[in-house]
């Protein structure tokens, strides 16, 4: 949102406005800043819940109770290879909340990947993005870069943001 925000504003403006931020936050945002905003970079969050192949249920599980972890965000771990912040180590696969709950907490989250979702590169355009969350009833889809690392994630909550228009949460509050 920040960065749709800064999108509009003249460039001498948001680089003072980036500068006055904390330095991983403005980095954040001058990555996604880069991606046209009908495209999975412009849609994504930079923020995915990323573990290693070698992590436990227990260990994924801890990370999605967090309180400020919104509720798209906790549907999904993704697991790549280190570093584990975006941008990430290569891509392995994602391992679905619903999926942990049916293991033990002590088994690793590498036999539990799902591998069949192919994640979306940066420059997929929104068009392709609709569909394949209508296709695969998903929650969120990961975006990767040239050389499959993570970089961050698409939630259906963006989509929605998308498709809707500006002035939808006004409309709700006439009802």
């Amino acid at each position: 949102d920040a960065a749709d925000l800064m999108a509009n504003l003249p460039e001498e403006r948001t680089e003072k406005i980036l500068d006055l931020m904390d330095e991983e936050e403005a980095d954040d945002i001058r990555m996604l800043m880069q991606f046209d905003e009908f495209t999975a970079g412009g849609l994504m969050t930079t923020e995915p819940i990323i573990c290693a192949a070698d992590a436990t249920v227990a260990e994924a599980m801890a990370l999605i109770r967090r309180k400020e972890i919104s509720p798209v965000l906790a549907a999904s771990v993704f697991v790549t290879l280190p570093p584990y912040e975006t941008a990430t180590g290569r891509y392995l696969g994602t391992v679905h909340f619903q999926k942990m709950l049916r293991y033990p907490p002590h088994e690793r989250l590498a036999s539990l990947l799902d591998t069949e979702l192919e994640p979306v590169k940066a420059d997929t355009h929104i068009a392709e993005i609709h569909r394949t969350f209508a296709n695969y009833n998903l929650v969120a889809l990961p975006v990767v870069d040239d050389e499959n690392r993570l970089i961050g994630v698409v939630t259906v909550d963006d989509v929605l943001d998308h498709l809707l228009p500006d002035d939808w949460r006004a409309e709700e509050e006439v009802r």
